[in-house]
């Protein structure tokens, strides 16, 4: 299996320079829907996981306190560059979703956008999102899923061994991970491609 921690962490850094180009206009209206099902409140804590290139920062309350992540370096610095262009106070730093360097119950919202279809253990990177939350907090989802009714056909599944490997996974399911990680799915709306692409907002159970 190509798609691991180290391998990603290299071919994202070398994404970064043309990442804008490819996802900045496609995925805006994707991700402020999906950052308009959050209930929002000033002086909130948010943690943006897998955060790339801050693409989600245009779409955030000025209000609240934001901490970003993600696994490249590369990534990370041109983050803080968009930051500093849109005047927001950000503080980030490289670092593996599965593995976060943060306290149990510290954050309002985490935000995990185009990253559950992307990181080799799903699972794991939802066990720490569920561990940093609040009892009361909020997790928002934006990414790329197969139907939660059916599994993936073979066709599909043989497909996802190059996909996986270049891009991201296309047999993973919404529903099923996040429950199983402990959340309740509150909203669940399509928001691209019909509905391949899908924004869901959860909480701990």
């Amino acid at each position: 299996m190509f798609n691991t921690t180290a391998w990603n962490r290299i071919r994202y850094g070398l994404y970064a320079p043309v990442y804008d180009l490819v996802a900045e206009r496609a995925f805006r209206d994707a991700r402020r829907r999906a950052l308009d099902q959050v209930t929002w409140r000033p002086g909130m804590r948010v943690l943006l996981v897998g955060a790339g290139t801050g693409l989600d920062l245009p779409w955030l309350p000025r209000d609240v306190e934001l901490q970003a992540t993600d696994l490249s370096p590369a990534m990370v610095r041109r983050l803080e560059r968009r930051a500093e262009r849109l005047g927001r106070d950000v503080l980030a730093e490289a670092m593996d979703a599965e593995r976060l360097l943060y306290p149990d119950d510290h954050f309002d919202v985490v935000v995990m956008h185009l990253i559950l279809a992307v990181m080799p253990d799903p699972a794991r990177g939802l066990a720490e999102a569920h561990r940093v939350l609040k009892e009361d907090g909020q997790l928002c989802v934006m990414d790329k899923f197969q139907a939660d009714d059916r599994p993936a056909g073979l066709a599909r599944r043989g497909l996802n061994a190059f996909t996986s490997a270049i891009a991201t996974d296309i047999t993973r399911q919404a529903s099923p991970l996040l429950e199983q990680a402990g959340f309740v799915i509150e909203q669940d709306t399509p928001v691209m491609m019909g509905s391949l692409f899908r924004a869901l907002l959860a909480r701990p159970a």
